[in-house]
């Protein structure tokens, strides 16, 4: 492993950098790295970030060329992989995508509904010009994208990059899946072989076999049933994401043929959903208050102290640790076996070719080799081509600027369908998106 490989992060002011900051240092003898580059536009954060990076790198990784900047000129010149972690409009913006729809009886969530829907409309023009600047320096850099919500990124990107194949979008829940299931089963999560099925945030885990071949799926069925659920890092989890979880042994009941991602609730379940959520007091607010707070705070206080020894900042966390092996896997052509979003064309025999959808595939040098799951039954295939329409006709309201096909969106949307509704949420929906939005006529 004699090339040592030149990477940026993007969004290096995010609160989940440090964790992926640790992951290149406990990998740099099988990922070994020349030079790493965060950027973000928003200086002030990334200013905090980046200098816990560099106190980081001194103590574990002196030889690395480490700089951050606010200048994509010089942050994508001569790249091997890009990792791209952007929230358009912060977490201000959040805040909104999840108040709004609450104040009008809908839904409001990050990456569901017309939450999803708002953040989705800001992210696919940066995700656009991101690609743009990449390939104007790096042409033949990997973009390893975790951008939210990552299914209309993903059907943006493929619309507007038909031909670009290095461009690989992925999402870590499946992957936090994984080590909750290995953590209920005293199991080492490196042995699955899973067999996953959806759309990101929307998908079914069908089997998960073991290294003998034994499926593993009627085992943690019955254990989740019985038992409940958890996250494998619950004890730093905040609440309502214990919450999250402890719903999937609900979903498990009603409809046991598979595992579900956690995220289906919120479509199989709005009502509960709905009285859970505090309108006054969202997701956006409890991540500021602890997790945003938490971690700069961490960050500040160990360049203050000079040491980044018991950081709490830097916990193996699977949003680090899978984009790093994610790109071990593809410069090494290792083959590993990883959940990513990848065009159709037959996988679900049954779904669009077009349908950008989420199945476990190899990775190698020349990317993706995505394993097919053939015809799906009816009540899958029924929830999967009603929120594949909304995500279609999302990027298609960008793309066309129109307002008619983003009342199609989300009227179509489990957490709106009516259409009443759909309007309202969209017209205050536009206005806080303004600078943000397309102008949609």
């Amino acid at each position: 492993m004699s090339k040592k490989y030149s990477i940026v992060i993007v969004g290096g002011g995010s609160t989940w950098t440090p964790g992926l900051l640790k992951a290149l240092c406990k990998r740099q003898e099988s990922f070994p790295l020349r030079r790493l580059v965060m950027y973000d536009i928003n200086a002030g954060r990334q200013a905090v970030i980046g200098d816990f990076a560099r106190l980081l790198f001194q103590e574990e990784y002196p030889e690395l060329d480490f700089s951050y900047t606010t200048d994509a000129g010089q942050a994508f010149n001569d790249v091997d992989f890009v990792f791209c972690q952007m929230r358009t409009g912060g977490y201000e913006m959040r805040e909104k995508d999840e108040k709004i729809p609450l104040s009008l009886g809908v839904i409001g969530q990050e990456t569901c509904g017309p939450g999803g829907f708002a953040y989705g409309m800001r992210s696919i023009g940066d995700m656009i010009e991101l690609v743009e600047n990449v390939r104007r320096s790096s042409p033949e850099a990997w973009i390893l994208n975790y951008t939210n919500p990552a299914a209309i990124v993903a059907d943006a990107l493929r619309f507007k990059f038909p031909d670009d194949k290095r461009i690989l979008n992925i999402c870590d829940q499946p992957v936090n899946l994984l080590r909750s299931y290995a953590r209920l089963l005293n199991r080492d999560v490196n042995e699955f072989e899973p067999v996953y099925f959806g759309l990101n945030h929307f998908g079914w885990f069908t089997h998960l076999y073991d290294k003998a071949g034994v499926d593993l799926l009627p085992q943690l069925k019955a254990i989740i049933s019985q038992q409940g659920f958890k996250p494998a890092d619950a004890e730093q989890r905040d609440a309502s994401w214990l919450d999250t979880y402890a719903v999937v042994a609900d979903m498990l009941r009603d409809f046991p043929d598979y595992l579900p991602n956690t995220y289906l609730q919120y479509y199989l379940y709005p009502d509960y959903k709905l009285s859970k959520l505090d309108p006054h007091f969202t997701r956006a607010n409890e991540v500021m208050a602890g997790r945003e707070k938490r971690v700069f705070e961490t960050c500040r206080e160990a360049v203050q102290a000079g040491s980044t020894k018991g950081a709490s900042v830097v916990h193996n966390d699977a949003h680090g640790d899978m984009i790093v092996e994610v790109a071990e896997s593809i410069a090494y052509n290792q083959q590993r076996i990883f959940v990513v979003i990848v065009e159709n064309n037959g996988l679900v025999n049954n779904l669009d070719d077009s349908a950008m959808v989420e199945v476990a595939a190899t990775l190698g040098i020349n990317g993706p080799r995505p394993f097919g799951v053939g015809n799906i039954p009816v009540f899958y295939k029924g929830m999967i081509e009603q929120q594949f329409a909304y995500e279609r006709l999302t990027i298609e309201a960008w793309f066309e600027g129109s307002y008619h096909k983003a009342l199609q969106a989300l009227t179509l949307n489990r957490l709106v369908v009516d259409a009443k509704k759909a309007r309202k949420v969209l017209d205050a929906l536009i206005e806080a998106n303004k600078d943000y939005w397309p102008t949609l006529k």
